[in-house]
């Protein structure tokens, strides 16, 4: 909760969460530090942007395995919404995200969905993440056509190190439907940080803790099959990645910033980017991170290009672009 009081002191008005977050615990703790600070009359609830994301509900069913639970049929939305916003101890967000594609419900048994929870008031405005960019534009299509709320904001991976489906599979929604978008893991995992240079993971950081050896091993040691959730690093080199983010050293040093602020303000510098999601477990990660800020400006169109050569992963558009992509939906 101290963080999050930190970034609204400096002047932060956006926070996120999922019914998935520990189980439903952060949306829980999002409500208590809500209403403290109301409390406290540091805020109120209308100077504040609130987000959560259903689909993953399944880790707090009580039925073990109860297919109602996960998804995004109506029934888990609507169930899902209303226990998201029981946590939350609100009587509406601003933004709710269906956090996943569901290939076993109709996209228009969703949208019809969505639609119902922010006529009902219960959000605002409706969106997704981690969409494919063919089932966004089908849904905005089916919103219009029956007169329905249209999702407008996409919660997608992007950083410097995974580039492709934000600069060129989305761009096409950003270009027909001016789509929003709410990016997560700036940092990629933590990666873009530095703290891992060499190949060194220290006590106390993300990837050093037992329970997300699973991470580490998409990551860095390239099991499961992952391609790392990074662009353009195969797994039969997956160290490429630690790599790269060492390259960016040199840079941000001449910069005047750390490696965290080089990569949040490289991201800040995409005009497709509406929002960076940030997270820390420190109040001085939150002042590092919001003192990225102060660095957009320097990355001129030189520093830009540095980057991305010493990166060289900068996504090839097709040869058609520019020429009716957006039609291929």
């Amino acid at each position: 909760m101290d963080c999050m009081t930190k970034a609204l002191r400096l002047g932060c008005n956006f926070f996120d969460a999922a019914e998935v977050y520990a189980d439903g615990q952060a949306e829980s703790v999002m409500g208590r530090w809500v209403k403290d600070i109301e409390a406290k009359g540091l805020a109120r609830r209308s100077d504040l942007v609130i987000s959560t994301k259903i689909f993953w509900g399944g880790a707090m069913a009580g039925v073990k395995g109860n297919p109602n639970a996960v998804g995004l049929s109506r029934k888990h939305l609507l169930e899902g919404m209303k226990d998201s916003l029981q946590r939350l101890q609100l009587d509406y967000v601003d933004l709710v995200f269906c956090h996943r594609e569901d290939l076993s419900t109709p996209i228009e048994e969703t949208v019809r969905a969505m639609s119902f929870i922010v006529d009902k008031g219960q959000a605002l405005y409706w969106g997704t993440s981690e969409w494919s960019p063919t089932a966004i534009a089908t849904a905005i299509q089916i919103a219009r056509r029956l007169g329905l709320h249209e999702p407008v904001m996409e919660q997608p991976q992007y950083s410097a190190l995974h580039r492709e489906v934000f600069e060129v599979d989305y761009q096409p929604l950003f270009a027909e439907y001016g789509y929003g978008t709410t990016i997560w893991s700036p940092l990629a995992s933590g990666l873009l940080t530095g703290k891992y240079s060499g190949g060194v993971f220290p006590e106390g950081s993300r990837l050093a803790h037992a329970q997300n050896a699973w991470l580490k091993a998409q990551l860095v040691d390239g099991q499961d099959g992952a391609d790392n959730g990074i662009n353009g690093l195969e797994v039969q080199e997956p160290k490429k990645a630690l790599d790269m983010a060492d390259r960016l050293a040199p840079i941000a040093a001449k910069v005047g910033c750390t490696q965290t602020q080089l990569a949040l303000a490289w991201c800040l510098k995409n005009g497709d980017v509406s929002t960076v999601i940030t997270g820390a477990s420190r109040v001085e990660q939150v002042e590092e991170n919001f003192a990225a800020l102060a660095f957009v400006d320097k990355l001129t169109p030189a520093v830009m290009a540095e980057i991305d050569t010493a990166l060289g992963n900068k996504p090839t558009k097709p040869k058609d672009w520019g020429r009716g992509r957006k039609r291929l939906f």
